[in-house]
């Protein structure tokens, strides 16, 4: 009698999962056709010699590790990680998100009709086609471009594009994805409780003190995450890139998803490719648990 009770208290306690599983399971189907598909896909290629055209192509034969032994002897490959590195940090972590703090920070309390105006053109930018947005830094930067056509007259004339290719794709990346931090940074400003920041203010704290001992506190669950969203973002960063300088000039700006691009589509190697995707993915993952790590610990430091 106790084990036929103990065996329907089991089935009863099975039951609401089976309640959201059944609605749910057309969703979950279509997420493992279409996404985990695809990354299961590319990891079985990267340990073939698959490739676009060819015997390849016709006849894929499994390699093992060897398009990642290649990979990591390939000075290209190593090159564009490391670009893809500093075009990270330079224009997500450093430009948009201190950016987008300073921004909203100066907009709170500001008159309404200035924040507006001044949000409409910063969120303009966000929502501007990744490809129209390169195209217009492109036309700045380039030789004979607004920019160019401006410091011409004070002997400064030069084609950025060519002579700092990754400072320009960072500056353009800064202008338009800054919007997202701005946005993210007004809504955890606007939910600091009012009566701690004139507490602070009447126990004498200056807006340096305030900022340092308050809101950043008040704030790093939002930094954290704003931080881990626009990382993985910029990550993967192609269009802006590929339509302002394609790479170059030489691999002065080839990111790890140009080179990707270049070494599978152009090159038709899609086994390299791949196997350069799930590092890539690998890179991602890593920056995502350095952030839930530190969600973590400001959790438990709160408690």
């Amino acid at each position: 009698m106790g084990l036929a009770l103990i065996a329907v208290n089991r089935r009863r306690r099975g039951l609401p999962a089976l309640k959201w599983v059944g609605p749910l399971s057309p969703a979950l189907a279509i997420l493992l056709l279409f996404f985990a598909g695809p990354i299961l896909w590319a990891v079985y290629i990267a340990f073939t010699n698959k490739a676009l055209t060819g015997n390849g192509a016709a006849h894929p034969k499994w390699v093992g590790l060897s398009n990642f032994t290649h990979m990591f002897s390939d000075p290209l490959f190593i090159h564009s990680l490391l670009l893809t590195l500093i075009f990270v940090v330079g224009s997500a972590v450093i430009g948009q998100n201190t950016l987008g703090f300073l921004i909203a920070l100066l907009e709170r309390g500001r008159n309404t009709t200035v924040t507006a105006t001044l949000n409409t053109f910063i969120i303009a930018a966000w929502v501007m086609p990744e490809t129209v947005a390169a195209f217009c830094w492109y036309a700045y930067l380039y030789q004979g471009g607004t920019l160019d056509s401006w410091l011409h007259h004070v002997g400064l004339s030069q084609d950025w594009l060519y002579t700092t290719p990754m400072f320009a794709v960072v500056i353009a990346n800064v202008w338009r994805g800054t919007a997202f931090s701005m946005l993210v940074y007004n809504a955890g400003l606007s939910d600091l409780p009012p009566e701690l920041l004139e507490a602070a203010k009447v126990d004498g704290a200056g807006q340096v003190s305030l900022l340092r001992r308050v809101i950043l506190p008040l704030m790093r669950r939002s930094i954290v995450t704003n931080l881990m969203l626009i990382t993985l973002q910029t990550l993967a960063s192609f269009t802006l890139i590929f339509v302002m300088t394609a790479g170059g000039p030489g691999e002065a700006s080839q990111t790890t998803p140009l080179y990707i691009y270049q070494q599978a589509l152009e090159l038709y190697d899609i086994s390299y490719g791949s196997a350069m995707c799930i590092v890539l993915l690998l890179v991602g993952a890593l920056f995502s648990v350095i952030y839930m790590k530190a969600i973590r610990v400001e959790e438990a430091v709160s408690a």
